[in-house]
């Protein structure tokens, strides 16, 4: 079977310690092309891998040298590069937040339908096994009616292990956007979404930047979340987290309660209301402290994607609908309203 040629455009933490030792690892992958805007980074990254270097991302997505492309670049990039590849004649993978504002999300959608090709947004919080295990046992009914959730992601924040530090995008607006709600924010907006496997529908929300003397991006966010059914839970980010990472989630049902990442040996513990506790241990969720190298098949589900021409297990449209959770956030957090998700 033919390979599928890859180039990865950004070389930052994210490519270094997810997307490129993945494709490696990947029997039906040709690593062949990376991208920086960074010479020194670009050529120390191609050299370690063997393949082809590049600064410009026009070059590289029109050079004919790949099929599909990871974007692992700055926030307010991804939509632009997204769609020139796309453009190109590309299947795309693209970080998250996906994009910076639902129109350009809209272009990114809309480009892939054009040239027919495949967009996926990478949410791994889909792929943690507890999540999936979660969704299975509200999917068929045994923990009965949810009522109530709480989610939270938190940590440090990206100085700790961005290759950049404290002078990296991450903590400039302008290319960042938004700070810990776009990092960690949406990828629990786009888990509960999963896990509950229903639409959020209202959001109120505090945004602040109250740790970090140094940004002027978002470190600290705290959300109430309405979905259609009539769920309300709260959803936290946090870059001020300077102990543990917390990546948990608790929903609350009629049957039982769920408790997702919350205990360091059983992913998830099931607390029924007779009294029965079952526990699963199903593996870690990947995090920064574990040094980001356990899989998170974020790869692996883009290139089967390719392979079998299958629709994406997350699509752009799924994208769009968890980033629009994190606008309807910035929203209410600067009206002091509740807002509605569009």
């Amino acid at each position: 079977m033919k390979k599928i040629r890859i180039g990865v455009i950004g070389c930052g933490s994210i490519a270094q310690h997810r997307h490129l030792p993945e494709y490696q690892m990947n029997p039906n992958v040709e690593l062949a092309a990376v991208c920086d805007i960074n010479q020194e980074r670009a050529l120390e990254i191609a050299e370690k891998y063997g393949v082809l270097s590049y600064t410009s991302y026009e070059e590289l997505v029109n050079s004919g040298k790949v099929d599909a492309v990871s974007v692992c670049t700055p926030n307010y990039l991804h939509a632009p590069i997204t769609i020139a590849a796309l453009e190109a004649g590309l299947d795309v993978l693209c970080e998250k937040p996906m994009a910076t504002s639902k129109e350009e999300a809209e272009a990114m959608i809309a480009a892939a339908e054009k040239n027919g090709r495949k967009l996926m947004i990478g949410h791994n919080q889909r792929f943690v096994p507890s999540h999936q295990k979660a969704r299975q046992l509200i999917q068929s009914g045994e923990i009965g009616k949810i009522y109530s959730f709480r989610t939270a992601f938190g940590h440090g924040g990206p100085e700790n292990w961005s290759v950049e530090g404290k002078e990296g995008w991450f903590f400039q607006k302008e290319k960042a956007f938004v700070g810990a709600m776009g990092d960690l924010g949406v990828h629990k907006a786009d888990l509960i979404r999963y896990v509950l496997g229903e639409e959020v529908t209202e959001v109120g929300s505090f945004v602040e930047t109250n740790a970090k003397d140094f940004t002027d991006v978002d470190d600290n966010a705290v959300c109430v979340l309405k979905t259609e059914s009539g769920i309300i839970g709260t959803l936290a980010a946090s870059w001020a987290y300077v102990s543990r990472e917390d990546n948990s989630t608790i929903i609350y049902g009629e049957k039982a309660i769920l408790r997702l990442e919350d205990d360091p040996i059983n992913s998830l513990v099931v607390q029924y209301s007779n009294g029965e506790v079952v526990k699963y241990e199903l593996g870690k969720i990947q995090s920064n402290e574990s040094g980001g190298q356990n899989n998170t098949h974020v790869i692996e589900h883009f290139v089967h994607a390719i392979l079998l021409d299958q629709e994406p297990a997350v699509t752009g449209e799924e994208g769009m609908k968890s980033l629009e959770v994190i606008l309807a956030a910035l929203h209410s957090n600067e009206t002091k309203q509740i807002v509605q998700v569009r």
